[in-house]
């Protein structure tokens, strides 16, 4: 029982952190969109990799890495900045592409896995997230540490990464099939607009916790 605890609380917390809209998930969208599922799956592949080491490091250092408070302050501010670059990367990229041409189009001589490896590590916003749920797990004694417990947490987290952005993937790409108005619209303002908005949210965060 311990270790399926371990397991699905792991799933439960990645999976619903996955679904929400972020740039990893646009761009999972925009691959599935041009180069179907054979790319898409290796690329998540790249994706939950990274996610492997950042969420085993920040699970043993939970504790020291929460004291830091200049790391996450640093982090927290370059969270703020990146969701304005990639709303307006996003803007300018659907701007000059029609929807037969994919954003990634110069990256297309990359493996899709490597892809996934890169722009994964350049989610910092995930080391501030799982800090605090792994510190929250560990103390609330949701999950075990002892032994190959924490593996299996870990790779819990990592089965509830890919499902949730896969499920999402496949949401997107059925919604912009069904609907002219997504298919149109999604890539050049909706997902900008939402990269605005999480800035925006992220920023006012920031300045009642820092200043």
């Amino acid at each position: 029982m311990k270790i399926l605890k371990n397991i699905s609380v792991g799933f439960a917390v990645s999976f619903l952190g996955s679904i929400p809209l972020g740039y990893l998930n646009v761009i999972g969208f925009d691959i599935y969109n041009h180069e179907g599922i054979a790319s898409v799956v290796p690329y998540l592949f790249g994706v939950i990799t990274v996610e492997a080491f950042v969420i085993y490091f920040t699970l043993i250092f939970a504790k020291q890495l929460i004291s830091n408070k200049k790391l996450l302050k640093i982090i927290a501010g370059f969270s703020v900045l990146f969701m304005f670059l990639l709303a307006y990367i996003f803007y300018a990229s659907a701007a000059k592409t029609s929807s037969q041409t994919s954003i990634l189009t110069e990256y297309k001589n990359h493996s899709p896995y490597f892809i996934g490896l890169f722009l994964s590590g350049l989610n910092f916003i995930q080391i501030p997230f799982w800090v605090g749920w792994n510190l929250y797990l560990l103390n609330a004694k949701y999950i075990e540490m002892a032994g190959s417990k924490k593996y299996l947490y870990v790779f819990g987290t990592l089965i509830g990464t890919f499902c949730g952005m896969l499920g999402l993937i496949l949401s997107l790409h059925y919604l912009t099939s069904q609907t002219d108005f997504f298919a149109k619209y999604l890539m050049r303002f909706i997902i900008p607009a939402v990269f605005i908005g999480l800035g925006i949210f992220q920023g006012i965060q920031f300045w009642r916790k820092y200043l």
